[in-house]
């Protein structure tokens, strides 16, 4: 469990980026700025973003928090420092998002996209505080668009989410609207 002066953020995205690929790199500048700056990351734990994410912050010194599932038969990635079990992807789904002062989502798949939905959902009924929820990359921009054209999403809903084109630019938001973020 964490204390209440540390601040953790969640960095969602997906398993199967390969570590030669643009997302893989900058999930672990991701993790590389956030720990610089003392935020421990939390993500599934797994590879991919996970791994990429926690890579870099742990080769940046920083303290890494994988929430894993007991039903997973893989193992969680190197770089975890610290890991809690769920044995339900509720379980785990809520331990990635109560613990956090703030959200990065990368590329994923239908596991990313059931991730954001759900702290995004959180965050417009108010079931959370107000917190950033980061989403990097070129390809969240039109998906949200989409969803504002197909479904029942306003701006209203929208003007809680931040989008950005790199891992700087993502940390920054991060580090400037997460400050104040009580737990």
């Amino acid at each position: 469990m964490s204390d209440n002066s540390e601040k953790i953020i969640t960095i969602f995205g997906g398993a199967k980026c390969k570590d030669d690929s643009p997302e893989y790199q900058s999930a672990k500048e991701m993790g590389r700025r956030l720990a610089e700056a003392g935020f421990t990351i939390c993500t599934g734990g797994y590879l991919g973003i996970m791994e990429a994410a926690s890579r870099g912050a742990r080769e940046a010194g920083g303290r890494v928090l994988g929430i894993v599932m007991n039903q997973f038969k893989h193992e969680p990635n190197r770089f975890l420092t610290d890991k809690v079990a769920t044995d339900h992807f509720y379980d785990r789904l809520q331990n990635l998002i109560t613990r956090s002062v703030g959200f990065v989502a990368f590329k994923g798949g239908m596991g990313t996209v059931t991730e954001i939905s759900l702290v995004w959902n959180k965050l417009t009924t108010g079931v959370i505080g107000k917190r950033p929820l980061v989403l990097v990359g070129d390809c969240w921009k039109p998906v949200v668009d989409a969803w504002q054209q197909h479904l029942v999403v306003s701006d209203a809903d929208t003007s809680f989410l931040d989008f950005a084109d790199t891992a700087a630019d993502a940390s920054e938001i991060i580090i400037t609207k997460s400050s104040g973020v009580v737990v």
